[in-house]
């Protein structure tokens, strides 16, 4: 076959699965509307399984993720909306024996998934690293500039005062501390990184440095000068 119709034949390709990957982003958005009538606006505590099931592992794997937000060991971590705990077990291997992960939720029903995972015998070592907190962004119930890193990982958007809670963040991390923030596509409230980063900066953070893609991407944020 001609190069030139290989070449052809890809893009066409690729154009049929952003047309289908445009078209799920649309129905999905429209039933996440509706869903919403009618259930709280986090994602519902059935949905735990499918969140952290083996093809969402595969496809966003937490080890990716933790790497991205920057988490090293020794530090102090908030998993903000940890849901089920699909990222908090691995952010727990992360920070190691001398690290501490604050998985926080509004959900119980989420969180009690979390601590089932934690009682597996495989999850032994990182059990106590782990504090598992019922509550909400608007409140986080820790101490000011105490923390490293906050991570929001497909949380940001399902909340309904974005800033206020942006707000309650920056007050609880160190002055050298980052906001991790990580957006799937599949996501129904998926936003582009301009939205995510124009939601920071109003709120007083500054870009530290964005990875992964357009499908994929974290957001590493810093506190700046707040103004007036």
């Amino acid at each position: 076959m001609p190069i030139m119709a290989v070449v052809t034949l890809v893009a066409k390709i690729f154009a049929g699965l952003f047309v289908l990957l445009f078209i799920y982003q649309v129905i999905v958005r429209v039933l996440a509307k509706t869903l919403r009538r009618y259930i709280a606006v986090p994602a519902p505590a059935f949905l735990g399984v499918l969140l952290d099931s083996r093809f969402r592992r595969k496809i966003q794997p937490p080890s990716d993720i933790v790497r991205r937000s920057g988490i090293k060991q020794g530090m102090r971590v908030v998993d903000l909306g940890c849901g089920s705990g699909t990222f908090t077990l691995e952010m727990a291997k992360h920070v190691g024996e001398n690290g501490e992960v604050f998985a926080i939720d509004i959900q119980p029903k989420m969180l009690q998934q979390l601590e089932s995972k934690l009682q597996k015998e495989e999850n032994r070592a990182i059990k106590k690293l782990i504090k598992v907190i019922e509550g909400s962004a608007y409140k986080i119930p820790l101490e000011d500039e105490s923390i490293d890193v906050c991570c929001m990982i497909s949380v940001l958007q399902e909340i309904p005062d974005r800033e206020r809670a942006l707000c309650e963040v920056r007050r609880i991390l160190k002055p050298t501390g980052v906001l991790a923030v990580t957006e799937f596509i599949i996501d129904p409230d998926y936003p582009l990184s301009t939205t995510t980063i124009n939601l920071a900066m109003k709120a007083g953070f500054v870009v530290d440095e964005m990875l992964g893609n357009f499908w994929n991407y974290t957001v590493r944020f810093r506190k700046g000068a707040l103004t007036q």
